[in-house]
């Protein structure tokens, strides 16, 4: 497809985190970007401030309004395949392409990194970026979450480099052709959709088949996939030595296959982000990004919103809020918090996604949720799902071994955190729990 060739572009879904990144491109490369989403968000809002045309009714005459050979319609998975806009769509010759399809287009001809892995695609992605932003790279990279630094989920500096997530949710980093790309992870997820562990594996290493000639694959030491390695405290190509905590902030040393990159400093908690730091800066390195540039652009990395992020922070009360909706996931919260936050009393707050991921999960959350203080467990999100009998929020806290745990409604749920009085607040879950936060900030400091 000769992207030059369309005058509009329309998206079904477009408040979600990666199309409206893909709307923001657009919108910045003077396309007309117009889009269809079920409810007005923070992220619809901030499009519509850069004029792009948004709406929240599923209006097949407004799309009527279109030509099909100069409008490219975009869409996410996510859209029930009754949506009527996008029926109209695929029944009157448009050309109609997923996100993952039109990220592939737009990166082809790039020099594109991507990262892959069932967990710290986002945070690995958006360190990435701003490392190689912060050394003049002429990039754009886009992002799976709103970064701190920059208040966006697209970094717009040039068009020859990409840096993308490469997602393996209905296989759509399949659509990507990377000269560097990295895997962080392969745990079970997305069973929904590949059935099996083994299915999800071998999508991975069918990713691996996509690298462009003489691209170099990272994989974490360990995966069973070969490549240059990277991990903490071991014998990986890429490895980080001699962590120390300083007032928050973990300092280290990184050995690389040439040298090695002495008093680092990255502001995250958690051993995961650390790893996320670490793969970010292998790949900045192997591209070929100064040392120096690297170390002064980690240390002033500030996080994704929804990633570890600090609502409160004081000697009295901290609140947190995570997008972890998957068990390993949920124990990297705990063990950044556990490092950071020693001896305190930690209430979790969690909000279960999708009722799949809960019932093919429930085992592995059950021993995750344990480990904390306390936790108050709200109704399951279904997202895209219909329920699934037996499965809910009830049936998972019956098998939560802990003697301070309970289900709330989002109604109560303040009166319960104020009742439990701990000195870590988290909010943790992938659904609407994050339009819970301001209001317990809010009533936490009112409190305190």
């Amino acid at each position: 497809m000769n992207l030059s060739n369309i005058h509009t572009i329309y998206f079904v879904g477009i408040g979600g985190i990666g199309m409206s990144a893909l709307a923001r491109y657009f919108q910045a490369n003077n396309k007309q970007v117009v889009g269809y989403d079920k409810t007005e968000t923070e992220i619809t809002k901030s499009l519509e401030a850069l004029g792009v045309k948004v709406h929240y009714n599923d209006d097949v005459f407004y799309a009527s309004s279109f030509k099909n050979e100069d409008t490219l319609v975009v869409y996410t998975p996510a859209i029930p395949k009754t949506h009527g806009e996008l029926n109209y769509f695929f029944d009157n010759e448009f050309q109609v392409l997923k996100r993952s399809e039109v990220l592939g287009i737009i990166t082809k001809n790039t020099f594109c990194l991507a990262v892959a892995g069932t967990h710290g695609k986002t945070t690995t992605t958006s360190i990435l970026g701003h490392l190689m932003n912060e050394c003049n790279v002429p990039l754009t990279a886009f992002l799976g979450g709103i970064t701190e630094n920059y208040n966006s989920n697209l970094i717009l500096k040039g068009n020859e480099v990409s840096v993308v997530e490469a997602d393996e949710f209905d296989r759509s980093f399949l659509t990507l052709s990377p000269n560097l790309a990295c895997i962080t992870s392969m745990d079970a997820d997305h069973l929904d959709i590949y059935g099996s562990k083994d299915e999800l594996t071998k999508s991975f290493e069918d990713f691996t088949k996509q690298l462009k000639p003489n691209g170099k694959l990272f994989v974490k030491n360990g995966l069973p996939l070969k490549g240059i390695t990277y991990g903490i405290e071991d014998d990986a190509d890429y490895s980080v030595k001699n962590i120390k905590i300083e007032n928050g902030t973990y300092v280290f040393d990184v050995k690389t296959p040439e040298t090695v990159l002495e008093n680092l400093h990255f502001n995250l908690p958690g051993r995961h982000n650390l790893s996320n730091a670490l793969i970010a800066l292998a790949m900045s390195v192997e591209y070929g990004c100064p040392h120096q540039q690297l170390a002064k652009a980690l240390a002033s990395y500030k996080g994704v919103k929804r990633r570890f992020s600090y609502h409160i922070k004081t000697d009295h009360l901290v609140f947190i809020d995570d997008y972890a909706h998957h068990p390993e996931e949920i124990n990297a919260v705990h063990q950044a918090v556990r490092e950071m936050y020693p001896n305190k009393k930690v209430l979790a707050i969690f909000q279960p996604h999708l009722f799949s991921r809960t019932q093919d999960f429930a085992n592995e959350f059950a021993i995750s949720l344990a480990k904390f203080d306390a936790l108050l467990l709200l109704d399951i999100y279904p997202a895209r799902e219909l329920s699934i009998k037996g499965v809910n929020s009830s049936w998972l806290l019956s098998k939560i071994d802990n003697n301070n745990k309970k289900l709330v409604s989002k109604e109560k749920l303040i009166n319960e955190i104020k009742s439990i009085q701990a000195d870590v607040v988290l909010t943790i879950g992938a659904g609407d729990i994050g339009a819970e936060v301001e209001h317990i900030k809010n009533a936490l400091q009112i409190a305190n």
